[in-house]
């Protein structure tokens, strides 16, 4: 199984930026996610096509099942 962990901001434009990060550490806590995405947004690093990050808008886990297929 993969897990990864998306955080999608909205810009400043008016857009949707997401982040994507692998093998995050688990249990993910809601409180550090949030800390963490607010923390983003203040230190203003990412330049995104659609624009600066302002705003959180969500974060997802997604767990991802991989089963590779044996063709002869």
């Amino acid at each position: 199984m993969a897990k990864t962990l998306q955080l999608h901001f909205t810009t400043d434009l008016g857009k949707t930026a997401s982040l994507t990060l692998d093998y995050p550490k688990e249990p993910v806590d809601p409180a550090l996610v949030k800390q963490s995405m607010e923390a983003i947004i203040a230190a203003n690093v990412f330049n995104s096509t659609n624009g600066k990050f302002v705003t959180i808008k969500e974060a997802n886990l997604i767990d991802r099942t991989v089963t590779n297929i044996v063709i002869e």
